[in-house]
């Protein structure tokens, strides 16, 4: 019988650096750096990745930093052959590494769906309303937590498919701790009213007239105006400009204002919320790594969109996908 061929050997990304002893805060932040990436150290200074055009640039930036600091730092691109380490035992190092991380969510999610069973029971809790707030924040975190594992999770570790589904778990019984309300509550009765804001409108305020239309007023009708050469009338509602009903307070961008009036218990808004505030006043607050995305997609809307309508119009579809991807209920 003829012999049955062996699998090809895998390709891996090797990165050999040498950090200088100097300054002490280098060597630290290439290994959080390393870390945050999902290399895995094989050898004393060498790291290891899966062959990747992902893994390639990010092992080119790393270089690019650790030689900036004074060190040395190479990329190759290699099989692993003969004695020592094998594939099989580089994905297996993977795999407990992701499996590690994967377990210390898990733990989390467990205690946060139990709680919210002892809370529903509790003889103390009758007649009170549930804290869906706290928990719809600590399910946030969690799905923060879980995304940045699965982005590096390269060989499917097996614990990743069971936080998905518990995360799905306690979503359910937050909304049943709702009572099976509406997932946004409205402040007051709107339909048909006029949102006025400024022209020449980007992410917040394409943001928020999203918003408005879809969770606050259907009919909403909008205008986008000169600040300078308008005239407020009685009846209209006025967004992200001078003045205004909504707009920015304190820190927080009118998205965020906008939420917090009409949608305070939604998860989905309120994650987008912060990617909003993140590009819109660009402090980096809450350090959404989707910032620099969306940015960009709201950067090619505004390029091919003269209109106000239009920008609004590509905008409404952007955020429809970016809501059901954060677990937004269908349209109400």
């Amino acid at each position: 019988m003829p012999d049955t061929p062996r699998p090809a050997p895998m390709r891996w990304l090797l990165l050999i650096h040498q950090i200088p002893p100097k300054p002490d805060y280098l060597r630290v932040k290439i290994g959080r750096r390393l870390q945050r990436i999902g290399a895995l150290p094989i050898k004393n200074s060498v790291y290891v990745l899966p062959a990747t055009a992902d893994a390639q640039e990010d092992f080119q930036w790393i270089v690019r930093e650790i030689e900036e600091g004074g060190g040395d730092a190479f990329i190759s691109e290699a099989s692993l052959v003969g004695h020592g380490l094998t594939d099989r035992e580089v994905r297996s190092r993977f795999i407990a590494a992701r499996s590690e991380e994967y377990k210390a969510i898990l733990a989390d999610a467990r205690a946060l769906l139990k709680s919210l069973g002892q809370t529903r029971r509790s003889p103390a809790n009758a007649g009170r309303p549930p804290d869906t707030e706290r928990s719809e924040s600590e399910l946030a975190k969690l799905r923060r937590r879980y995304e940045t594992v699965s982005a590096i999770d390269f060989f499917a570790a097996p614990d990743g498919a069971e936080i998905s589904a518990m995360l799905a778990d306690i979503q359910r019984a937050i909304h049943r701790d709702r009572g099976e309300q509406a997932t946004v509550r409205l402040a007051s009765a709107l339909d048909g009213s006029t949102w006025v804001t400024r022209g020449d409108v980007h992410v917040d305020r394409i943001a928020s007239a999203w918003l408005i239309q879809r969770f606050v007023d259907p009919h909403a009708r909008f205008r986008f105006v000169d600040p300078k050469r308008y005239t407020h009338s009685e009846g209209e509602l006025r967004f992200d400009m001078f003045d205004a009903e909504y707009t920015h307070v304190g820190d927080a961008c009118t998205f965020e204002t906008l939420v917090k009036a009409f949608a305070a218990n939604d998860h989905a808004l309120s994650e987008i919320a912060e990617i909003v505030h993140d590009v819109d006043c660009k402090d980096a607050k809450f350090r959404r790594d989707e910032a620099a995305g969306l940015a960009r997609l709201i950067a090619g809307i505004v390029l091919l969109s003269e209109r106000d309508e239009d920008r609004v119009e590509r905008g409404r579809m952007l955020f429809d996908d970016l809501y059901a991807a954060f677990g937004g209920a269908s349209r109400l």
